[in-house]
């Protein structure tokens, strides 16, 4: 959960104060993408700290992310691209749990020098 929080979190100091100056559209085009990264880089913190079903909890991390805006928003209506980026938080999220897993398996398979 505090990987979601915190990957929602990043994502708004990151790209709303932008919004507000540069418009709306400033946010239809980077909300989508900076979902995915932010979502992505919070499932590898998370991963960091589980040992299996790193994709499950990639994924947990952008649903909660997702979650965590539609209650900030009191589930509003939303434009096509909050939508797509609600998705591409689910789909960054899983691909951070992947990347976290190799990473994971990498380690495991290297012996450990003292």
């Amino acid at each position: 959960m505090l990987g979601g929080l915190l990957a929602e979190v990043a994502l708004i100091l990151a790209i709303v104060p932008l919004g507000l100056r540069l418009g709306d559209n400033f946010l239809h085009y980077t909300a989508p993408p900076g979902s995915f990264i932010m979502c992505f880089l919070g499932a590898l913190w998370v991963g960091r700290q589980i040992e299996s079903r790193f994709i499950l909890h990639g994924t947990l991390v952008g649903l909660v992310a997702a979650l965590i805006y539609v209650a900030l928003t009191r589930a509003q209506p939303e434009p096509f691209a909050y939508i797509m980026a609600h998705a591409l938080k689910l789909a960054g999220g899983a691909c951070g749990g992947l990347v976290a897993q190799r990473r994971h398996l990498a380690s495991a398979a290297q012996p450990v020098h003292q």
